[in-house]
This record gives structure tokens, C-alpha cells and sequence, in this order.
């Protein structure tokens, strides 16, 4: 006997015998903690990039209110900013199959008809059509991101951050209406009847356990394929879905990089000894260096990482250089203020960084100028980069031509 033909709209469409409250339930609450946890640090990434030094390091102008937890971006630990940064990667990829399932299992409520019944249930479709659009365009971009594929218009800081308070708002507005009837699904010994139950299911190849168990697989798959890019060694190697950084050959300088020498339109004339000096500026004016006066200059060492906000980090390099606020002192501050630090690079995001007046008095704040015991090569910022630790990647500005001091 040949079954009828039905559409998306009608209940008989959807036979999965997997759907259901349980299933679905279980699935929401898994994204509870994840998703909580996942916006949680990329606000911590976002204050990290702009440390209350608004609009100098802002990415997303007129955010008003949503700036509210800005601060001054601590230096201890010195690896907090690559704990924070590989969680949030690391789990975002990782919660891919777990919001792939949940997507698929509430799928037929996004066909039920009428589209709207009452006022309240309009305001719950809408609450559904910005959790399930804010969530695919929250991953969407993080994914595009971590894999430096930037196809989406304009800045990711912008798009990232703002599509991040919508999202979450509608899932905290999901939480509040389903959050008492997932904990009584899970409760419950015999699953309950609901639009999410196939009135007329196929016959079942897994059971609802064994699913999760592949959803579960899938995210361990992924997190084993991610978690090495905040890594060394052997397991730097199992991150196959991840960047890694790009490691410019071996020796004392070859450790991890995202933009090169040659990507940032850096020329080996304007880096010589004979052509480059930097500038120093402060309250007593300005200050003109070429290389060799800073080497003769008090020089101090600092074993500190390298961390993106792709997700990747390095293990701890030797960095040797002049600390900063012994730069700031040369132009007439005694008490280290705000820094303004300015590239040679000529493309790209990130040429002019600002850092606190607490990483600027850091001890383990440098201009530095070599790294594990060898001068520092042109892809990792000869002839002078700062670091700074707990600092995203792109503030440890690179190929550093002037730095101005002073509250900003």
C-alpha cells in the first residue's frame, strides 16, 4: 500500500522514531553549560583585545552599554589569555554534532501550521527564529574565523561580538521557558507524547541512547582533532581540524606565527640597521633609537607564550629585550603610563595596538629584540616586538617603528 505524499508541513513527513522530549532534552541541557560557557569567554576574549582603552583597540563601534564589563586586562597568570582562548575554541568545535543533533530533533517545529496561534506563542517563534539563526551565525563565523577564511562582510570583531548579544539574549529567553520542562523529561521514566513524536515512525535502526552516543563520539572526535593546537610536541600534531599557527622552519625562531613578513608588506630595507630607529615619545618629547642603542640599553628576559584568538598557542618562549617602562622612563615617565605602539606593517588588522598602563609596568613587558637566545627573525618582528604576557597574539605588535606614551 503506497503512503500518501506529505510535505514539511504535515506531522506524517517527520518518521524518525529518534525524535522526542527525552532525546531533545538531554541534548538542550549539554548546550546549557556549553553555550554558557562559550559566551562567557569570548566576552573575556573580547575585554583581553580591548582592555578598556575604548575606541583605540575597539573593533565594534557604538556598542554602548554592551561594553559594560570592559576593564584593565590583567598580565598574571601569563597564560590566562591562552587558557581562555583555547576553552573557547576548542569547545565551540566540539559542541558541533551536539547543536547539529538538537537543530535536527526540533526541526519539525519550525513547519507547524498555523505558524502563529496566540500572541505569546508569536513571541516564542520569534525567541526561536534569533536562537536558531543567532546560533548558526555565531558558529558559522567562529569556524570561519579559526580557519582564517574571512568570506563574511566586514570586520569578524563587529559581526562576532554583536550577533553574540542577540543570540544569547534569545537563549536565556529559551532557557527561561524550557528549562523547567526539559528537567521533567529527563525525570520521567516513559516519554510522554508531544509534537516531537512521529505519529507514524519509521522502524528504529538505533535507539535514542545509542544516538547519543554517536553525537557524543563525533564531539570527542572533534575535541581530539582540535585540542592540540594549545599544545607542543606530539600532540601539536593531532590538531587536524585546526590551525595551528605555521611554524617558519626550525632553530631558536621556529615556532609558531599567523602573519608573515611578506604578508604584512615588510621590507628587508626599511628593517636594516642603516634605515630603521624607533621612536620613543612622552611627556619629555621624543626619543629616536636605532638597534644597537637599545641592545646597550639595561636588557631583561621573560619566558612567556604566544596565543590567537584562533584558538592556537605556543608553549613558553625566551624573550630578551628592554622592558617597557624602562622606555617610558627614557621620555619622562616615572610611573608607567598607557603605550600606543605602531607596526611597519602596511595591510592588515592590528597595525596600531594600545596596551594598560598595568601591562606597560610589567616587569615582563618587553620590547624584545631576541627570542631563545637568537635575534628575532622577520617573521617573528626583527627588528623589535613587544610581548607582553597574558596579551592576545595581535597586541604583541610586531616590526615596531614608534611607541607613544602617555594616557590614552
Amino acid at each position: 500500500m503506497r503512503r500518501t505524499v506529505s510535505t514539511p508541513f504535515s506531522p506524517s513527513f517527520w518518521r524518525s522514531p529518534l525524535r522526542g522530549p527525552w532525546f531533545t532534552s538531554v541534548l538542550g541541557v549539554v548546550l546549557l553549560g556549553g553555550i554558557t560557557l562559550l559566551f562567557l569567554t569570548g566576552l573575556v576574549s573580547y575585554a583581553a583585545y580591548n582592555p578598556d582603552l575604548d575606541p583605540v583597540n575597539d573593533q565594534t563601534p557604538d556598542k554602548g552599554i554592551l561594553g559594560f564589563y570592559l576593564f584593565s586586562w590583567p598580565t598574571d597568570p601569563h597564560w590566562l589569555y591562552r587558557l581562555n582562548q583555547g576553552v573557547h575554541v576548542t569547545l565551540g568545535i566540539t559542541l558541533i554534532p551536539v547543536l547539529s543533533a538538537k537543530l535536527w530533533s526540533v526541526v519539525p517545529r519550525l513547519f507547524t501550521l498555523p505558524p502563529v496561534r496566540s500572541l505569546a506563542h508569536a513571541a516564542e517563534r520569534l525567541s526561536l527564529l534569533l536562537l536558531v539563526g543567532g546560533v548558526l551565525f555565531e558558529f558559522v563565523t567562529g569556524v570561519l574565523n579559526v580557519q582564517l577564511d574571512y568570506v563574511f562582510p566586514g570586520s569578524f570583531y563587529t559581526l562576532h561580538f554583536y550577533g553574540a548579544w542577540v543570540f544569547f539574549a534569545a537563549f536565556v529567553a529559551h532557557v527561561v521557558l524550557k528549562l523547567p520542562q526539559a528537567l521533567r523529561n529527563l525525570r520521567q521514566l516513559r516519554e510522554e507524547k508531544d509534537d516531537l513524536v512521529a505519529p507514524e515512525p519509521d522502524e528504529p535502526t538505533v535507539s535514542r541512547r545509542g544516538a547519543l552516543w554517536f553525537v557524543g563520539g563525533g564531539s570527542l572526535l572533534l575535541f581530539a582533532t582540535t585540542v592540540g593546537q594549545s599544545f607542543d610536541g606530539a600532540l601539536r600534531r593531532t590538531a587536524l581540524l585546526a590551525p595551528r599557527g605555521t611554524a617558519p622552519g626550525s632553530g631558536p625562531n621556529g615556532f609558531q606565527i599567523n602573519k608573515t613578513a611578506a604578508y604584512a608588506g615588510i621590507r628587508t630595507a626599511e628593517t636594516g640597521e642603516e634605515a630603521w630607529r624607533l621612536v620613543v615619545t612622552g611627556r619629555t618629547g621624543a626619543v629616536r633609537l636605532t638597534r644597537a642603542e637599545l641592545l646597550r640599553l639595561p636588557l631583561h628576559s621573560s619566558s612567556l607564550p604566544i596565543a590567537c584568538v584562533e584558538g592556537w598557542s605556543t608553549s613558553d618562549q625566551w624573550w630578551r629585550g628592554v622592558r617597557l617602562r624602562d622606555l617610558a622612563a627614557l621620555v619622562g615617565h616615572d610611573d608607567p603610563p598607557d603605550v600606543f605602539v605602531e607596526s611597519l606593517q602596511r595591510r592588515g588588522a592590528f597595525r596600531r595596538a594600545a596596551l594598560r598602563a598595568n601591562q606597560v609596568a610589567d616587569e615582563r613587558s618587553l620590547l624584545a629584540l631576541t627570542v631563545n637566545g637568537e635575534d628575532l627573525s622577520p617573521d617573528h618582528g626583527y627588528p623589535a616586538r613587544v610581548i607582553v604576557p597574558a596579551a592576545p597574539g595581535v597586541l604583541n605588535t610586531k616590526w615596531v617603528a614608534r611607541m607613544t606614551f602617555g594616557e590614552l
